[in-house]
């Protein structure tokens, strides 16, 4: 008559001891230390494998064979062997700067496995010859009987041979929160499918929410339901980025430029000064500069810097980031996959309903006292719970009671409880008979399934069907629905049997599992943004699609179940994605076959979940979310983003801070393009003219793309999004990082530089040394890329309104940068250092306003595409 719902959160754990007075052992006796330590000794640990970690020298040899890496390495070698020592020196200390930088990203590992190892090792009760023993869940092995007690997690996998009212929580492996029932065999040999009432399978990790049992064990360690879903998430590899893929594509182009560029100024260098050993080194010097201007090791620099920023952000909103670039790819997610249960939900169980006679009660809208006929009702459902419960739906009654009918005569701590009539198989109902303490009669008050306390109640047929009819109404609401009923019986005659006793058909209670209050603001602002939200759940698909309504899906009507999925080829998923929104009755490899069918549409799928169940899903999808204050371990370390708030409208703000990344993204690493047109300008063209002096060394390329080029990023990045930024569908996954536009305009900077910096150079050879013309030419180049960041923090809106808004960033990155060009050109030491000459202050004047107007024609670009309206 109703559908069980999906329920809930993990409870605290209680220590519970079982002894042979209050569950019968049987005869058990267990295994001997002889079969313990035989058994170890074969199947091993119960406990699944770590994952291997990398050590700091692999990381190390790792780093060592970077492009960077290897270029200064070959640079401060080269200085050494020229009898440079300060030079070889410096630039060798920038060595530990790249591998620090690099390391320190590479220490983020896979803690999944670990999770599920940790997991899958409480602490077990068992009976090893006869005696109880409290061991670590380690080191249960296969055959040993383990005592299962209200609280406790299930160490392994094994077999109920003997209980009393045992139910487990089993939603980290099915996503159904609701205590399912075991029930107790001695003749089962083979393990069932998690899920499922009356069977006598118990899993590993799983929890005991009530009653007592004793199992058998059958499967530990990688044998266990949790051992297979580590092993499926240890073959599940995660994709790159988008970002990623693209960045990849240029650092691939860059250095195949850079490469054949340094061959060609290595060997145009020497032939044209006449080779000799000392102009081949100068030409190994000049080609290492030529290959490091072109190296595009800025961009996973600015990568990282963005990303980092980005996840310290988004901190700030509780959201966690374990895998940077997921905060970029969110920008561009198309599908946003989210399970009920903890996610749209609260995850706990609360009183909604109450009806008696007809008379319907919406606790959500009450605002006076509970009516006079509903006392009856909560009065009998709270007697017929535990007092101190674990049970989620009991814990939910004293709370409403708490707060219902506190302070009244409904409420009875004085009254003794005489006998508890614990449910069945074959009788879903639980009975508690309360001695009250002022007469030869008990009150006896019951509360289970509507179609068992009918049955107690031996109801006529025509109130039958009306019951029925009101348990499907709230059902179809998305209610777990129980009847309540009340008897008196004599005080030394109780019975022996449930059907004993003579009850009164009192009425219903309707439980739900709460729609999160600010579900359905965030979930339409996902869809303002273009992000479609897919329900997926273990959950029934009527409960599952009252939760959809709630929430506000969309497209409710059409629901695709679990086993109707079981039916169809990856091909028809496929097919079918497109117009579903809510699966329900789903199991953990069919949330892997619908992220993976989502996928194949090229969809860009974000995932959130909290069960172990979810680890697969969320690992293969492009961002897993987890959530954090609820959600597991194992849930946790597979997913890319972790809520730690549980709020659903925090991937709002994550999704937003994902799009403007990728703007912000787009301008720094068109800065990077537009800078290095000059570096690598002023790094070759010296090399075809054997009476120019080499302008760029080594150690003024660390300078600039060490100190420069990441400090700018810190500009771009600290950009706030563009108004627009939720109001744009998701850009096209195949969209690339850079338009035919975007390259232009940055070449066209990076040329007007050049010429800039050239035309210095050529008037500063008249009557200068070659130190006093590199230095002029440097200082025009700093000064250029400076104005090259503060054009570029807007392409709409000019540089000097630009000044008027707010970035923290750019104060520091303009002083600093004036302030290290201030000590290279005028401190002695320094400007030994850089092969610099003392300079005459118009000179220095003269070069600094030539960096200033280099770049100023793009602000006259940006007025005159502003009014025409067609700059994007």
């Amino acid at each position: 008559m109703s559908e069980p719902q999906d329920h809930t959160s993990e409870m605290p754990k209680k220590e519970t001891r079982v002894t042979s007075t209050v569950l019968d052992l049987g005869g058990l006796s267990g295994l001997s230390e002889e079969q313990v330590q035989e058994r170890m000794l074969q199947e091993g640990p119960n406990e699944l494998p770590a994952q291997k970690k990398r050590s700091l020298l692999t990381i190390g040899l790792e780093v060592a064979r970077e492009p960077m890496f290897l270029m200064l390495v070959a640079a401060g070698s080269l200085y050494l062997l020229m009898g440079e020592p300060t030079d070889a020196l410096m630039l060798l200390g920038f060595v530990f700067v790249v591998m620090a930088i690099t390391i320190i990203q590479e220490r983020r590992t896979e803690r999944a496995l670990e999770a599920l190892r940790d997991l899958s090792s409480p602490r077990a009760l068992v009976i090893r010859g006869g005696v109880h023993r409290r061991i670590a869940g380690r080191d249960v092995v296969r055959g040993d009987f383990v005592v299962l007690c209200e609280g406790d997690r299930v160490p392994a996998d094994g077999l109920l041979r003997r209980g009393i009212n045992l139910s487990v929580d089993e939603s980290l492996l099915t996503g159904e929160s609701v205590p399912v029932r075991k029930a107790a065999s001695v003749d089962a040999r083979e393990l069932d499918k998690p899920g499922g009432d009356d069977l006598p399978s118990v899993f590993s990790g799983t929890l005991v929410t009530s009653g007592q049992g004793i199992a058998e064990i059958v499967a530990t360690g990688l044998r266990s339901e949790l051992g297979k879903i580590g092993k499926a998430l240890e073959q599940v590899e995660p994709e790159s980025t988008l970002l990623q893929k693209e960045t990849g594509r240029l650092v691939r182009t860059f250095a195949i430029v850079g490469l054949m560029a340094c061959t060609l100024v290595v060997v145009v260098f020497a032939l044209t000064r006449g080779g000799g050993a000392d102009v081949w080194k100068q030409g190994l010097l000049a080609g290492i500069a030529m290959a490091m201007a072109t190296l595009p090791e800025e961009f996973p620099v600015v990568l990282t810097v963005f990303l980092a920023l980005g996840a310290w952000r988004i901190s700030r909103s509780s959201v966690l980031t374990r895998r940077m670039p997921a905060v970029e790819t969110l920008g561009a997610a198309t599908v946003l996959c989210v399970d009920k249960t903890g996610t749209l939900t609260q995850n706990r169980m609360t009183l909604r309903k109450l009806a008696v006679h007809g008379n319907t009660i919406d606790l959500t809208t009450l605002f006076t006292g509970l009516p006079e006929e509903l006392h009856s009702l909560l009065e009998n459902a709270i007697l017929a719970s535990k007092r101190d419960p674990f049970d989620p739906m009991e814990r939910a009654l004293h709370e409403a009671g708490d707060h219902l009918v506190k302070d009244t005569e409904h409420l009875h701590p004085d009254w003794s409880l005489a006998r508890e009539y614990p449910l069945t198989p074959g009788l879903l109902a639980v009975s508690h008979a309360w001695s009250t303490g002022n007469g030869a009669e008990m009150v006896v008050a019951a509360k289970g399934a509507p179609e068992a306390i009918a049955d107690l109640c031996h109801l006529e047929p025509a109130l039958l069907e009306s019951l029925s009819r009101e348990v499907e109404s709230l059902s179809s609401q998305g209610l777990r629905v129980l009847g309540v009923a009340r008897g008196l019986t004599g005080q030394t005659s109780l019975p022996e049997a449930h059907h004993d006793l003579a009850f009164e058909f009192i009425g219903l209670l309707g439980f739900e599992d709460p729609l999160r209050p600010t579900v359905p603001a965030a979930v339409a602002e996902c869809q303002a943004a273009g992000v479609r939200v897919v329900m997926i759940t273990g959950d029934y698909p009527t409960t599952a699609q009252s939760i959809a309504r709630q929430a506000g899906l969309g497209n409710c009507e059409t629901v695709i179940s679990g086993p109707e999925l079981d039916r169809m080829s990856d091909e028809e998923l496929a097919r079918r994605m497109g117009d579903v929104q809510v699966f329900a009755r789903v199991v953990p490899e069919q949330k892997l076959r619908i992220v993976n069918a989502l996928k194949a549409n090229r969809e860009v799928v974000a995932m959130t979940g909290d069960g172990v169940n979810d680890a697969p899903a969320l690992k293969a999808a492009h961002i897993g979310i987890a959530m954090g204050g609820r959600g597991t371990d194992v849930a946790r370390e597979s997913a890319s983003l972790v809520l730690l708030d549980d709020d659903f409208s925090s991937i709002v703000a994550a999704i937003r801070l994902g799009r403007r990344i990728f703007d912000n993204i787009k301008k720094a690493i068109a800065f990077i393009l537009a800078v290095h047109v000059p570096i690598a300008g002023l790094s070759m063209l010296p090399v075809f003219f054997a009476d120019w002096p080499l302008l760029l060394l080594p150690v003024h390329i660390v300078f600039l793309e060490l100190i420069i080029d990441p400090s700018c990023t810190l500009i771009f990045e600290a950009e706030d999004a563009e108004a627009d930024v939720m109001r744009r569908p998701p850009r096209n996954p195949d969209e690339r990082l850079f338009s035919r536009r975007t390259i232009g305009v940055a070449v066209m900077q990076g040329l007007s530089v050049l010429a800039v910096c050239l035309i210095v150079f050529l008037l500063a050879r008249t009557g200068h040394s070659a130190d006093s013309a590199r230095a002029l030419t440097f200082a025009t180049l700093v000064v250029a890329f400076i104005v090259i960041i503060l054009v570029n923090r807007s392409w709409t809106r000019s540089a000097f309104e630009m000044l008027r808004v707010p970035n923290a960033a750019q104060k520091w990155v303009v002083i600093g940068a004036c302030a290290f060009l201030a000590v290279v050109l005028l401190v002695p030491v320094a400007q030994r250092l850089f092969y610099f000459a003392p300079l005459h202050p118009t000179d220095l004047i003269f070069s600094l306003c030539a960096g200033l107007v280099c770049v100023l024609w793009f602000e006259v670009v940006k007025h005159a595409k502003r009014h025409q309206g067609t700059w994007t």
